[in-house]
């Protein structure tokens, strides 16, 4: 599963999806199994949202291979291929690792540039990895 499009001027799911396939993942993260009519009846407490709708995007995202569908007697169940974590983690790894093949080193630099933000357990933590790297040296 390749998200093709990563948008930088949107912010959580939004940056991955659309804005309807955002609030559908975000759903569908948060049960086990769903049909359209489920989803749709949870988008409805929000705003109006046609069954159609919901049903093409639902269809489109099994298509991408984001969702996985399965009969259960008359109705189709779906369900993430990825839990929101699995997810998350697999396309920033993508999305570092093209960054990396692109532009190498100036990459490097911003991310360490980055980390006077972040806390010291998550410098702790890419202290820990680099000895790791350099053992493997």
């Amino acid at each position: 599963m390749r998200i093709r499009k990563f948008k930088l001027n949107e912010s959580g799911l939004n940056r991955f999806f659309g804005p309807l396939e955002a609030k559908i993942m975000d759903i569908l993260w948060n049960d086990v199994e769903m049909t359209i009519k489920d989803v749709q009846q949870v988008l409805e407490r929000e705003k109006s949202t046609n069954f159609n709708t919901v049903m093409t995007v639902m269809n489109r995202l099994v298509d991408k291979e984001i969702l996985r569908k399965r009969t259960d007697g008359r109705s189709f169940l779906y369900k993430p291929v990825l839990s929101r974590e699995e997810f998350l983690s697999t396309q920033s790894k993508e999305m570092t690792n093209e960054l990396m093949d692109e532009f190498g080193n100036v990459v490097v630099s911003h991310m360490l540039d980055a980390l006077e933000d972040v806390d010291d357990a998550l410098v702790a933590k890419l202290e820990e990895k680099i000895k790791e790297l350099k053992k493997g040296m």
